[in-house]
């Protein structure tokens, strides 16, 4: 009996250590091994806006997204996230914004001001991508950010792939251990409650490591 309930506790270790160090581990390797891939639509996902102006986080995204669509990788760029109470705009007009007035063309933009986190964010411009028909899809976002954004867009049937930004609070320049510790937990959320429809905020304020939910 001892034996067994030696075993039994000797697995159960296993997984405590094993499960958390798996979803370290790919969203560490998504963040320093990113694949991207010419695409059909650009995404920029939501962060905070202060009175229409991105924040830092916000503006990282939308940076990178203007390179890429410089270089030709995609024809289209989706900005999506809604405001918060009492905010006078969107996430999604923020960024849409400030793309028209850095040289992308306005009918190059597509906005889309739902949701706040990001699997209420990926639902949106999916089924904002089958309506047009589109499926390839290149996320501009945090290094971090990127396997958790490809698992949920694919999981929806978009065939998704990453450009992590290069600058900003949450780059690779600046390395928060914290911030990979968050979103390899908010990859554990994502792969054990919300593929069964329970959804927890990960809404990233202009503070990158303040955070809601997780």
């Amino acid at each position: 009996m001892f034996k067994l309930f030696r075993r039994i506790f000797t697995l159960l270790l296993t997984l405590v250590i094993a499960i958390p160090g798996y979803a370290l581990f790919v969203t560490w390797n998504a963040a320093h091994h990113p694949i991207t891939r010419s695409a059909e639509v650009i995404l920029v996902p939501g962060a905070a806006q202060l009175n229409g102006a991105p924040g830092e986080v916000l503006l990282a995204r939308l940076q990178e997204a203007k390179r890429i669509y410089q270089l030709g990788l995609a024809p289209l760029i989706i900005t999506v996230g809604a405001g918060a109470p009492g905010d006078r705009t969107t996430e999604a007009a923020a960024g849409s914004y400030w793309l028209r007035h850095n040289g992308v063309k306005r009918s190059a933009i597509i906005s889309i001001p739902v949701g706040r986190d990001t699997r209420t964010q990926t639902v949106a411009y999916v089924a904002e991508m089958k309506k047009r028909n589109l499926t390839k899809v290149i996320i501009a976002t945090d290094p971090y950010h990127c396997n958790r954004t490809i698992t949920i867009a694919k999981d929806l049937g978009a065939d998704a792939t990453c450009s992590p930004v290069s600058d900003g609070p949450n780059s690779l320049a600046k390395p928060r251990l914290r911030y990979l510790a968050r979103e390899a937990g908010a990859y554990l959320a994502y792969i054990t409650l919300g593929r069964r429809g329970i959804n927890i905020s990960d809404h990233l304020p202009n503070n990158p490591i303040a955070f809601q939910g997780l």
